[in-house]
């Protein structure tokens, strides 16, 4: 359910919606397109996998329709007077329920599904935090996510390429947010903006904390820079690689950031 791999470097990579596994009863009830499962994170952990040798991951196989483990364990808005979807959503992207009618999940469910894959996955994310934090005096959490570059009911037009959130430049110190930024703009052909239509999730905003040497930083890529936008969600090998380049920029940028006297 978690997978943690841990490593020596500074960096904590988080892989929050990425799995596809789906618990029996949650499984049961969801309606045909719910079980389609067409707002995960496809690829996100096969698009970073080896860019950073010495990063530890965490990773939950978990479907964010059964939870989503970057919502607020209360609910509470991310982003209020906007649409989005729940700790537990009842619709997907496009604003369409995911539920059969009259199977939507109650309090004790979400309790449930909370306390079952929720709470666990970001146990061990603070644990594998501290972990590096011990080592190294500083550690960057860099929280992997990838969403359709068109989704009318969340956001209107087209989402840049590379999507960079720090709540406004409260989860991580400057030059964290303007490492990232500096590369993403180097990078040609590709869109960057930081803190736009996503500022980071409440994996960012809750274990950001610039203060005691914990800095955290999301990237929300656009899917249209490494696969296909639409099912079965194909993986395009001359788009990843080209991205793979960039990322791998961002990353080894970021643990020289760490390792160096900037942060440390």
């Amino acid at each position: 359910m978690i997978e943690v791999v841990q490593g020596d470097g500074p960096l904590v990579l988080g892989l929050p919606h990425t799995g596809t596994d789906l618990p029996e009863a949650v499984a049961a009830r969801l309606n045909e397109r719910g079980r389609a499962l067409a707002d995960t994170d496809w690829h996100v952990h096969r698009l970073y996998a080896g860019l950073a040798p010495r990063a530890t991951t965490v990773r939950t196989t978990i479907h964010r329709y059964a939870i989503d483990v970057n919502r607020a364990p209360d609910d509470a808005s991310l982003y209020p007077g906007q649409n989005t979807t729940g700790l537990v959503p009842r619709t997907d992207f496009d604003g369409n329920p995911i539920w059969q009618e009259g199977a939507e999940p109650g309090a004790e469910d979400v309790a449930r599904l909370r306390a079952a894959h929720h709470a666990p996955y970001h146990e061990a994310l603070a644990a594998e935090i501290a972990r590096v934090r011990a080592r190294h005096g500083v550690a960057i959490l860099y929280d992997c996510h990838s969403i359709r570059s068109t989704a009318p009911f969340l956001f209107a037009g087209v989402l840049p390429d590379f999507n960079i959130g720090t709540d406004d430049g409260r989860s991580c110190a400057t030059v964290v947010e303007e490492t990232v930024r500096a590369v993403c703009d180097a990078a040609p052909g590709y869109s960057t903006v930081v803190n736009g239509r996503f500022k980071g999730g409440w994996t960012t905003r809750h274990h950001g904390r610039p203060e005691t040497g914990v800095h955290a930083i999301q990237m929300e890529l656009a899917q249209s820079t490494y696969m296909e936008e639409a099912p079965p969600w194909t993986w395009r090998a001359d788009r990843a690689a080209r991205l793979r380049d960039h990322l791998a920029r961002v990353l080894e940028a970021l643990e020289r950031l760490a390792l160096g006297a900037a942060l440390g």
